[in-house]
């Protein structure tokens, strides 16, 4: 199965994530072990998914896709690290600096995640501060108010993180493409996750069956969308678009009011298909 390829393991880093050093600063002693490949293993429990996107993506992609994603992860751990709003935010804006100065092609602070984010992407990566922005709707602990917040938020982080993964696999030219497929992605991980929402105050402020629903068939409507596009994608960018596994089964369960209930043998299988097909579409 995919999981049992591994990429090169650098020497043991301590990872302490948003919640970690002061200023989410690394010790300098450190840093020189830190690779594209430390930031892959970050994502091989907490990101399963992406990081079988990782191990699916040619070589010369798995260092762009590797600290983009670990970055992802890092950063809507910093939205949470607080039940404070202000402690929150403040974690957030340490990240904002940092894809700032990226952006302007200067080094960030050193850091885990941060520092090898740039060595991959230089100042290319500063599209990521729309993903923080969209984040900092989590940071306030508050409900959305309406679906069309929800598909908001949502193209802002999966939108965000997608475009940024297709330009990694380079894909150009196929916007709206990648704009169906993350919406259909991230709703199919949001609706997913829906009950550790809720229990954050990050669900809907009228949050009935039907309404959940309401959000499922639009992400369902997203898919097949992408899905019918034509040019078809490379090959190369199906780690890139990869939906999720069982993002669409997951959609389709929560617009006919049913539990979500994901084999483990089908994620497994959406892995493989992936690496072996690349197959994407979810």
């Amino acid at each position: 199965m995919v999981h049992r390829g591994r990429l090169a393991q650098p020497g043991r880093c301590q990872f302490r994530g948003a919640a970690g050093r002061h200023h989410l600063e690394t010790d300098p002693r450190r840093c020189d072990a830190v690779t594209p490949d430390h930031c892959a293993e970050l994502l091989r429990d907490a990101d399963p998914d992406r990081f079988a996107c990782v191990l699916a993506a040619e070589p010369r992609d798995r260092g762009r896709l590797a600290t983009l994603y670990a970055a992802n992860l890092e950063i809507a751990q910093a939205a949470l690290a607080s039940k404070e709003p202000l402690i929150a935010q403040m974690r957030l804006q340490w990240w904002a600096d940092q894809i700032g100065a990226m952006s302007e092609g200067s080094a960030p602070l050193r850091h885990d995640v941060a520092t090898p984010l740039f060595a991959a992407w230089g100042p290319a990566i500063a599209p990521l501060v729309k993903l923080i922005e969209a984040r900092r709707h989590d940071a306030m602990r508050e409900a959305f108010q309406s679906e069309v917040a929800v598909l908001n938020y949502i193209d802002g982080c999966t939108g965000t993180l997608m475009r940024l993964a297709a330009q990694a696999c380079g894909l150009t030219g196929q916007e709206q493409l990648i704009a169906n497929q993350a919406r259909g992605a991230g709703l199919a991980a949001w609706l997913g996750a829906y009950p550790s929402l809720r229990a954050l105050h990050l669900g809907l402020e009228d949050d009935s069956p039907a309404r959940l629903a309401d959000l499922a068939a639009p992400g369902l409507a997203a898919l097949d969308s992408a899905r019918r596009a034509r040019p078809r994608p490379p090959r190369r960018a199906a780690p890139a678009l990869f939906a999720g596994a069982g993002a669409r089964r997951k959609l389709r369960a929560i617009r006919d009011g049913k539990a979500v209930q994901i084999s483990e043998f089908s994620v497994k299988y959406a892995y493989t298909a992936l690496a072996l097909w690349g197959r994407w579409q979810g």
